[in-house]
């Protein structure tokens, strides 16, 4: 299988090679827009601001390449959230794949932002590998808000969509590269898939 990690000069590229490198798999981490067309799947990382993020993307030539992607492609954390319209974050126009915003989380007694840590899941999508009752680990100050894309969420003073679907993109909010079991079973699921 032809994997590519997509490097806009952010993120958590490293975890997330290791964690498809359990499976078996030599993801190719790149920035080359022929090669992210290219490949069988592709995986969409992301750490930091999305301000910052949609930046490198713009100066890399990236964002009508993963736009026009037709292929699986799965984004994880500030990587689900740039595939959605906008970002209150440094008020941020995102690639507008996915209808809807990302709004800052409200921080509440016993809920810090950001929310770092690990939440359960109610899972509306058994073909995602994980099951209802699931604790994944978040660590973000902003979330989408939940739709009809939503297919899995955790509550953190409000619904947030964990894991979102739409046509060949799927999102997770979490960090499947670290979450344990259940993680690797989401990574798992979207390789078969």
């Amino acid at each position: 299988m032809n994997l590519v990690i997509v490097d806009i000069g952010c993120g958590n590229i490293g975890s997330v090679g290791i964690a498809f490198e359990r499976f078996g798999l030599s993801p190719t981490i790149t920035g080359d827009p022929e090669v992210i067309g290219a490949a069988d799947k592709v995986i969409f990382p992301g750490v930091g601001a999305a301000g910052y993020a949609m930046e490198q993307i713009n100066a890399r030539g990236l964002a009508g390449t993963l736009r026009g992607l037709t292929q699986p492609v799965l984004g994880i954390c500030l990587g689900m959230q740039l595939l959605f319209e906008h970002s209150e974050e440094e008020d941020t126009a995102c690639l507008g794949i996915i209808p809807g915003r990302v709004r800052k989380l409200v921080a509440r007694p016993g809920m810090p932002v950001p929310h770092m840590g690990w939440s359960k899941l109610d899972v509306r999508d058994p073909d995602l590998g994980l099951a209802p009752g699931d604790y994944v680990y978040f660590a973000n100050s902003f979330a989408s808000d939940p739709g009809p894309v939503t297919v899995a969420s955790a509550q953190y003073g409000r619904e947030i969509p964990a894991a979102v679907r739409s046509a060949n993109f799927l999102g997770a909010q979490f960090h499947p590269e670290r979450s344990g079991e259940a993680g690797a079973r989401f990574l798992e699921s979207f390789l078969k898939a």
